[in-house]
């Protein structure tokens, strides 16, 4: 779900969210469910978060800015009464804009009914498609494309003869990156974009309700059993006579999950396509000892979502893993937050160093990713003010090189670090005795998802630039972003066409199986 606005500015937020839904053959507590399956979502969305419960028709919802426990205190998640279907969201914040008016899931209301619709992702043509809705008279409440989707689904929905038919035909002029889960007056309706960038599963409880989450561990967390994750361009519809699905969207594009959520997003102990989070994290954190060995004495992995693959570089290395630094567990990540000043602000709150454990010590670090370097260069620094004798630090993800359009906050070039330096320009950067990134190849082995898909079935364009859709909206701002010291990282580029050969970007769309576009793609780039 990502702002949009009529025009694309310099600087583009892109939020990760968490969307959940459960159908109940009968009145029961629903808000409750959605609670505790928010709280299991809220590393996911840390700024606001929302509830629609369906009673027979009648929607009553509460969305607020704030955390779970903020926005529902027990007496007003009380206050949301029983029904059989219930959606709720949580979401990451953006500058700029109305954060209250943006809070999901949407109400619309329309002549055939109501919706409710959360929304995980982020369209590459909501530009368009809203001018094209304003230009027919639609009147937008806020400034997210999740508010395109809705109401192009309410305009399908209109000629059409059910809501899920709305939803495929939506599904046909839509593009990008999108999980939704929506209720209608009767149904609850799952679906996911045909490449499958964010995760989306489903489940059931012992009384045969029906439940959908962005990852498994919201499952966990109600009591649901885990039956399946939701296939890449799979419509699944949840009513009184039963659970459908429709497959009509599917295998129009190669799978491409996005890569990040095991690299950051996702919980350890959530599953994805069958694979642990955690598991695959240790393999990434192993791959990278074989990769980047380092002489140390020890090593650290910077907490939380760094840890698994600390475990793994140091089981690889036959090195001890020491808890040398401390997370202040009440700061958000800083990652995504949504000014610099922010971010390093933060980080100044988020981390401290173990001195009694590091002291003299060699240390090989294990994080992540470095996507500013702000977070790295304090990891350094607080390691050597500790008195470390050596930090090295080991990154169990490949140099990120590329904004993304799917719906993470990596939105320009400018704002990452390795695509205007390279590994030894950031060691220097962020001060630390050696540098070392996990290979692409060592990522998605590691991973291990081994779908008939180019990469394995991820997303990792972030690291190549290899985008598995038009970018529409975005592309003429993302050439644009390109600087001349921007322009040394993408080899080959000469001012008027680049060719993907494994570093480069493209536009075209690649044959299925395929690494490479056969032709090069011409571009008007602005002499500069």
């Amino acid at each position: 779900m990502t702002e949009n606005h009529n025009i694309i500015p310099a600087r583009h937020i892109h939020e990760e969210c968490g969307v959940f839904g459960i159908f109940t053959p009968q009145e029961a507590d629903v808000a409750s469910y959605a609670y505790y399956a928010l709280y299991s979502l809220q590393h996911r969305g840390q700024e606001s978060a929302g509830i629609v419960v369906n009673d027979d028709g009648l929607f009553r919802s509460l969305r607020d800015t704030g955390l779970v426990s903020e926005v529902f205190p027990p007496e007003q998640l009380k206050s949301l009464g029983k029904g059989t279907i219930a959606v709720g969201h949580v979401r990451y914040g953006t500058t700029g804009s109305d954060n209250k008016r943006n809070v999901q899931p949407i109400l619309v209301n329309h002549f055939k009914g109501r919706m409710a619709l959360a929304h995980n992702g982020n369209l590459t043509n909501s530009r368009e498609l809203r001018q094209e809705l304003e230009s027919r008279g639609s009147i937008f409440q806020t400034t997210t494309d999740s508010e395109v989707i809705a109401y192009i689904i309410v305009q399908e929905r209109l000629n059409r003869g059910s809501i899920e038919e709305a939803v495929s035909a939506a599904m046909d002029r839509i593009e990008g990156a999108y999980s939704l889960v929506l209720s209608s007056p009767t149904k609850l309706i799952a679906a996911r974009d045909p490449h499958g960038f964010r995760p989306l599963c489903m489940g059931h409880l012992k009384d045969g309700s029906v439940v959908f989450a962005s990852e498994s561990c919201a499952l966990d967390a109600i009591g649901a059993e885990f039956e399946r994750d939701i296939c890449p361009g799979e419509i699944v519809v949840v009513d009184t006579a039963g659970v459908r699905s429709d497959t009509s969207h599917c295998g129009k594009a190669p799978k491409k999950l996005c890569v990040f959520e095991f690299i950051y997003f996702a919980r350890p102990d959530s599953d994805i396509y069958g694979v642990n989070v955690h598991s695959a994290r240790k393999r990434m954190g192993a791959r990278l000892a074989q990769e980047s060995p380092v002489d140390a004495d020890m090593v650290i992995g910077v907490p939380n979502s760094s840890l698994s693959a600390a475990s793994g570089y140091s089981e690889e290395a036959g090195l001890p893993n020491e808890m040398g630094l401390i997370k202040n567990q009440y700061v958000a990540r800083t990652f995504i937050q949504p000014t610099q000043a922010l971010r390093e602000q933060g980080v100044r709150m988020k981390l401290s160093a173990v001195k009694s454990v590091v002291k003299g010590k060699r240390i090989a670090v294990i994080d992540d990713s470095i996507v500013r370097g702000t977070t790295s260069k304090r990891i350094v620094q607080l390691l050597k003010e500790a008195g470390a004798a050596e930090v090295h630090m080991r990154i169990s993800s490949p140099p990120l090189k590329y904004p993304c359009f799917y719906g993470i906050d990596i939105s320009t070039t400018q704002e990452l670090i390795a695509a205007k330096k390279s590994v030894e320009e950031i060691r220097e950067f962020i001060g630390a005795d050696s540098l070392a990134f996990l290979s692409v190849d060592g990522l998605i082995e590691s991973i291990g998802l081994h779908a008939d898909a180019p990469y394995g079935g991820l997303c990792v364009a972030y690291f190549n630039g290899d985008y598995p859709t038009a970018l529409d909206d975005y592309e003429e701002g993302f050439l644009n972003s390109l600087t001349p010291e921007d322009r040394v990282t993408l080899p080959g580029y000469n001012g008027k066409k680049t060719m993907y050969e494994g570093t480069e970007y493209t536009m075209m769309q690649k044959p299925f199986g395929e690494h490479a576009s056969q032709e090069p793609t011409e571009y008007l780039v602005p002499n500069i």
